[in-house]
């Protein structure tokens, strides 16, 4: 039986020796690379300092929307080269910025540049949501730009049960640019208004008459405050000079950007999701990805502008409108009338169909009671029917 002693002695498992074994193996081989070959081992060089500390290095000058940051000063320092130092941590998260950055950033950079805000701003996009549309807080914000459902709404978003405007990035981005500008005008400081914009124009107004100074960099704020413009600021550096970080992309390595064309669609009831991808020759999923402030599997009723695939748009209406026609004549003859003592799962389970499935057809909560004489529409299980719609 095979015996290794750690540290005071003990008798170790067959098992456990193989893996003990098996880890010094390699623990030498990452040391010594040459050992176990017949070639003579050369020196082991001293370790050498990463080369993260010399790319950690912020030199001067540095601005944020063409604000100067103050690196001279060491608590500034500090904290620009913590946060630049976390951000290339978590290098898959920057690796994905990029891989998104082609598909986002030129539709907010020509926003901004059309409304004459700094192009840095688009790096506050970046720091809130990593360009990800269903992003979320724990305190509710939502989106490209973290909007809370009441900010949102103050800057002109629909966020309701059937649409989150916040998650469609021509709107979010026009919100956010309203907002931006409304902060500049109260704070008259880029650098400010990224910090009111992170936890509250009245709090940090408060904070300025509290303190008596209106310096960013000088300000006691929430630490999440303190962190936020140098977050903003180390994606800023990166993007600036991915090489000198070590990201280097092939032009083939970055998504896509977005390809579509745009329809008014007038609805005059809800609609299925499923019509309009039909419609467009695509997916339910190709129309829920252009259009991410859709909720729910329909649209409502009324005037909207919807995203389809690129081409998509050539004798689309006459589709819409024979599939929407041949929709509602399906629905008459599937309507099922609610008797007494009939719930949602049993119906569900008389016609073999999810339950799940009979809520979204007939927009309901799986809670919601039904009553006798509602109207249901149940289509068939096209598992046994072997029909397709």
């Amino acid at each position: 039986m095979c015996m290794i002693v750690f540290g005071n002695a003990q008798r170790v498992s067959p098992k456990r020796c193989r893996v003990r074994c098996t880890f010094l193996l390699i623990l030498i081989a990452i040391l010594n690379p040459s050992a176990g070959s017949s070639e003579p081992s050369a020196p082991i060089e001293p370790a050498q300092p990463s080369s993260l500390i010399a790319t950690v290095r912020v030199e001067a000058p540095l601005d944020f929307c063409g604000e100067a940051v103050p690196l001279k000063t060491p608590d500034v320092r500090e904290r620009m080269e913590k946060e630049l130092l976390l951000t290339l941590w978590d290098r898959p998260q920057v690796i994905l910025w990029f891989k998104r950055s082609k598909r986002y950033l030129p539709l907010i950079e020509k926003m901004l540049q059309d409304n004459n805000l700094p192009e840095d701003l688009k790096y506050v996009a970046i720091a809130e949501s990593a360009l990800r549309p269903h992003a979320g807080s724990h305190k509710g914000a939502i989106g490209f730009w973290q909007f809370t459902p009441a900010t949102g709404k103050k800057y002109g978003l629909k966020i309701n049960s059937q649409v989150d405007e916040r998650r469609n990035i021509f709107r979010s981005t026009r919100a956010a640019i309203d907002y931006f500008k409304e902060l500049h005008d109260m704070l008259a400081s880029w650098t400010l208004s990224a910090a009111a914009y992170n936890m509250g124009e009245q709090g940090l107004s408060a904070e300025i008459l509290a303190q008596k100074t209106n310096d960013y960099y000088q300000l006691y704020l929430p630490l999440e405050t303190q962190r936020y413009v140098f977050r903003i600021l180390a994606a800023k550096l990166i993007f600036s000079d991915p090489e000198r970080y070590g990201f280097r992309f092939r032009p083939e390595d970055f998504y896509p950007p977005l390809q579509f064309d745009r329809i008014q669609l007038d609805c005059f009831q809800e609609t299925p999701i499923h019509i309009i991808a039909q419609a467009a020759q695509t997916y339910f999923k190709a129309i829920k990805d252009l259009n991410p402030e859709i909720r729910g599997h329909y649209i409502a009723a009324g005037r909207h502008s919807i995203l389809i695939p690129q081409g998509a748009d050539q004798g689309f209406q006459v589709r819409f409108e024979k599939l929407v026609e041949q929709w509602l004549s399906d629905n008459q003859e599937r309507v099922y009338v609610v008797k007494q003592g009939d719930s949602l799962s049993a119906i569900a389970r008389r016609f073999n169909v999810p339950l799940p499935a009979l809520l979204i057809w007939n927009r309901l909560g799986l809670k919601q009671k039904i009553h006798p004489g509602d109207k249901l529409i149940i289509y068939p299980n096209e598992n046994e029917t072997g029909n397709s719609e």
